[in-house]
């Protein structure tokens, strides 16, 4: 079993500088966020290094500070976070077929979009030793992101504090923004899941739903709607 040599770790290593520096800056927002609520550092830093994925963290803020139940939480992450068991099938293609389960599992902790798309843009077969060294600097950049913005909750003022906590709006602002623009069926997604959104918060007993399950029912039903209308078809993903 071939798992590759140093200059593959090497190598990961050097094409995660740029998801390092970009984890930087989320993840900053998020410490933010969790020091808010009331998490300690530690708190906020274990949550990045066992989670490393943003859609779910910040997700799971609402519910952490409203003492939500355990069950929400993992019902919401398993959701939210569905994706990357299709990005790892993926991925396991292009590793060999010799490759143990213990370095598929290794490798599937740190897949992310990012690292995804590095991943699966890299030209022949995807050694294990270049997974973990395209891992391990994305991940410390994303733990150390929470960490630095964590200890910059705790001790700058609290209107500086909501100000920056406005960054977390402006990142998933400009995520959407450019793809709703060119594609008619992100902007009918979009706009659903506002509606939806303006609906279960106003609208008598829907509004009494906890947050946690209010994000969880959207996502289902705006998914399942986008996939009857709007099915990717088998030419598009090739």
């Amino acid at each position: 079993m071939n798992v590759g040599k140093f200059s593959d770790f090497r190598d990961g290593v050097r094409d995660a500088v740029p998801i390092f520096l970009g984890y930087i800056a989320v993840s900053f927002a998020f410490g933010i966020e969790s020091s808010k609520i009331g998490m300690t550092v530690f708190q906020s830093a274990m949550t990045s290094l066992l989670n490393v994925t943003s859609a779910g963290q910040f997700s799971a803020l609402d519910i952490i500070e409203k003492n939500g139940s355990f069950l929400e939480l993992a019902v919401l992450q398993f959701i939210i976070n569905l994706r990357y068991m299709l990005m790892s099938a993926a991925l396991s293609q292009k590793l060999d077929p010799k490759v143990s389960i213990l370095h598929r599992l290794g490798i599937s902790y740190g897949v992310t979009d990012e690292v995804f798309g590095v991943s699966v843009l890299k030209k022949g077969g995807l050694y294990p030793m270049y997974s973990y060294g395209l891992i391990t600097l994305s991940v410390f950049g994303w733990v150390l992101g929470t960490v630095l913005g964590a200890i910059a909750g705790q001790i700058m003022p609290q209107r500086l504090i909501s100000c920056l906590g406005l960054a977390i709006y402006g990142m998933f602002i400009a995520i959407i923004i450019p793809d709703t623009r060119e594609d008619k069926n992100v902007r009918m997604v979009v706009t659903f899941s506002m509606i939806l959104s303006t609906v279960f918060a106003f609208a008598p007993f829907l509004n009494c739903i906890s947050s946690g399950f209010r994000i969880i029912i959207i996502t289902v039903l705006v998914a399942a709607c986008a996939a009857v209308i709007a099915p990717v078809r088998e030419e598009e993903d090739e």
